[in-house]
């Protein structure tokens, strides 16, 4: 599977289409869709992978998917992994906090 099949797998798990994801970070329409058959820059792999919580490594087809937490041992006090959605909860958090504290 190629990067942008697994970006196309990650963004409907995640409820948005492959346009909303290029909006979100920044990237023209049909930024993507050129990953069928050219090879991505590093900084756009890196965009992708922080966004869903999941390595670079795993988007290029070198790893199973496991959640960032769970590859770096990050637990919540139940003993579960933090899931991806916990991890982006706590951003958007630590975001409202600083712009907060930036007024």
């Amino acid at each position: 599977m190629n990067p942008y099949e697994k970006i196309k797998e990650l963004t409907k798990q995640n409820g948005i289409s492959v346009r909303e994801l290029e909006k979100r970070l920044g990237y023209s329409n049909g930024y993507f869709s050129k990953w069928k058959n050219v090879s991505p820059n590093s900084d756009g792999l890196a965009k992708v992978a922080d966004y869903f919580g999941v390595s670079v490594d795993y988007l290029l087809g070198r790893e199973e998917k496991t959640s960032l937490a769970e590859k770096h041992g990050v637990f919540a006090f139940d003993g579960d992994p933090v899931t991806n959605e916990e991890v982006e909860f706590l951003k958007s958090v630590l975001a409202a906090k600083r712009a907060a504290e930036n007024k």
